[in-house]
């Protein structure tokens, strides 16, 4: 359960979120729309502790996202362009990233990428590496490590269409194991297919429109 309760945000002079209540239950898909600019990254990362309100709180299963308890647990998160080293290849860069918690071991990373569509065991420099496969990389990092929340930002940009359709049916599948998952896409069809619920930014508010 994850709970905003009199959330407000500004950001470069504008404000996003006023006063904002919202609970967004365990084990669904949630569509967030808005028009660029609205707020759809800033609501990601203070979900994601990478910002905080400027008033209000949020709190993920009753524990309240604060500076001694920034960054909750079991996270999945692509938010943006994630950076990497481009001077390693993909499962290089992800073993990087998994040393962080020592969670996972290479043979999980690999199947995370497989997951994906991307090859193990590529050489290819993340430098040379298509928009696309960049995309894949960032996905695969967010899945990796069996997160149970996942916060993907446009997660189908740049992707081909067999890609779109490997990267939906393992949406549902998490969302069948009982993770849930927060995405936004610009394109209609992907929140239609996918989302149990939707809520659209606009002059402030997080409006539930189904």
């Amino acid at each position: 359960m994850i709970t905003l309760t009199n959330v407000s945000k500004r950001y470069k002079g504008q404000e996003l979120f006023h006063d904002v209540n919202v609970s967004f239950e365990a084990g669904k898909i949630y569509g967030i729309t808005g028009i660029n600019g609205s707020g759809k990254s800033v609501l990601f990362k203070m979900l994601c502790g990478f910002v905080f309100p400027d008033e209000g709180t949020i709190e993920v299963d009753g524990r309240r996202l604060s500076g001694k308890n920034r960054f909750p647990k079991d996270f999945g998160i692509l938010i943006e362009r994630p950076g990497y080293i481009g001077q390693l290849d993909g499962f290089s860069n992800l073993k990087e990233l998994a040393r962080i918690q020592n969670k996972i071991d290479d043979a999980t990373i690999r199947k995370a990428m497989e997951q994906v569509g991307l090859a193990p065991n590529l050489t290819q420099k993340v430098k040379q590496y298509s928009l696309g496969m960049k995309q894949k990389l960032g996905i695969a990092q967010a899945i990796m490590e069996n997160q149970q929340v996942l916060l993907l930002d446009e997660p189908f940009n740049a992707l081909d269409a067999d890609s779109v359709e490997r990267i939906r049916t393992l949406l549902v599948q998490y969302k069948q194991e009982g993770r849930t998952i927060f995405l936004t896409s610009h394109q209609q069809q992907d929140i239609d297919l996918l989302c149990d619920e939707v809520y659209h930014i606009q002059e402030g508010g997080l409006n539930h429109i189904r």
